[in-house]
């Protein structure tokens, strides 16, 4: 009998736990969307929307508002009220709706960004689109010495709230590993309406140029032992939240998207080893998750999911400072200084 590979994340039924990630080349490109249904994807998180675009086109109409108006004080009456003017992306728009009509796995929107602004009226709109989630890709680097973690992290959980009172459908936040209670956060972002946590956000890092001695920021494609880092939070997450758990960075081989199953994840999401090897490497993936799990006699994705998180397996403490000190003893025993 073939092993059941469904699952469901955000309360939506999924064929399989491999999505794909937000990636312009992959997402953001419909015939790509199809060639990657076709090879098994079961759902898609489309490119964000980014704060700089709303930001950029909102005073783009401003501008348009304000030019000569005083001049001729009568042509305010020729435009439409402000807040009604349509100032999205509308090619971001079109792609929700033309990969709702085309494709028939779920699709995610996304919205990135820092501040409040437009993310309220753009959920909405991504909502009208026809998408079927939305996925909060928050982008924050606090500068500030006076602002504190607790400030930090109550811009999150009002950005959240505020989002999740103006959309119906299901709301996730991608969020960065660095916060100083993770597990205390976590509960804070599903109390204030997220259906699930997708882990980690992966910032652009910034980088300096000696020869221009310009500060800019440099795309890495992730690599596969940078999975380890959400399988521990995961793991330790799974018990305490009443929310679905996504899985992201470092998902290059199926035996990474396996622990993190194990670690509890409902879904791992795919990008950066579809970039290198193409969107038809999915299959590979699929075939071999399924493979493993025939040999492993599990009859389903459910049954194996969570199996190993900090509730479930026999070491709890193998996630915690414990494991730190077990490392160093291991990798000393079996690597020694060049004489």
């Amino acid at each position: 009998m073939a092993v059941d590979l469904r699952t469901t994340y955000l309360g939506i039924p999924l064929r399989n736990p491999l999505a794909v990630a937000a990636c312009p080349p992959l997402t953001g490109e419909l015939d790509v969307l199809e060639r990657l249904e076709q090879a098994g994807a079961s759902m898609a998180v489309m490119p964000s929307l980014f704060e700089e675009q709303i930001v950029h086109e909102e005073r783009a109409i401003a501008d348009l508002y304000e030019y000569q108006t005083e001049s001729f004080a009568e042509s305010l009456s020729h435009f439409p009220e402000y807040p009604d003017y349509h100032t999205g992306p509308d090619e971001y728009l079109q792609q929700i709706e033309q990969a709702k009509q085309t494709i028939s796995i779920p699709i995610v929107g996304s919205l990135n960004g820092a501040s409040h602004g437009g993310w309220v009226r753009y959920a909405k709109a991504i909502e009208g689109a026809g998408a079927d989630a939305l996925e909060l890709n928050i982008y924050f680097v606090p500068t500030d010495s006076m602002m504190s973690a607790a400030d930090v992290e109550r811009r999150y959980v009002d950005l959240v709230s505020e989002v999740r009172q103006s959309v119906s459908i299901p709301l996730a936040v991608k969020i960065g590993p660095n916060f100083t209670s993770l597990p205390h956060f976590a509960q804070a972002l599903v109390a204030a309406g997220a259906n699930g946590l997708v882990l980690f956000n992966r910032y652009l890092e910034a980088d300096i140029d000696l020869d221009t001695l310009d500060i800019k920021p440099d795309l890495i494609l992730s690599n596969r032992h940078e999975a380890r880092v959400p399988l521990r939070w995961i793991s330790i997450l799974r018990d305490q939240l009443s929310a679905s758990l996504g899985a992201t960075s470092g998902v290059h081989r199926a035996q990474g998207a396996i622990k993190l199953l194990l670690a509890g994840a409902d879904v791992t999401m795919v990008a950066s080893v579809l970039l290198m090897k193409g969107p038809e490497f999915l299959a590979t993936l699929l075939a071999d998750l399924e493979a493993w799990l025939e040999e492993k006699e599990y009859d389903s994705i459910e049954q194996m999911k969570g199996s190993m998180s900090r509730g479930n397996c026999p070491d709890p403490s193998a996630l915690e400072r414990a494991n730190y000190m077990k490392a160093l003893r291991n990798y000393t025993t079996q690597h020694s200084f060049p004489t």
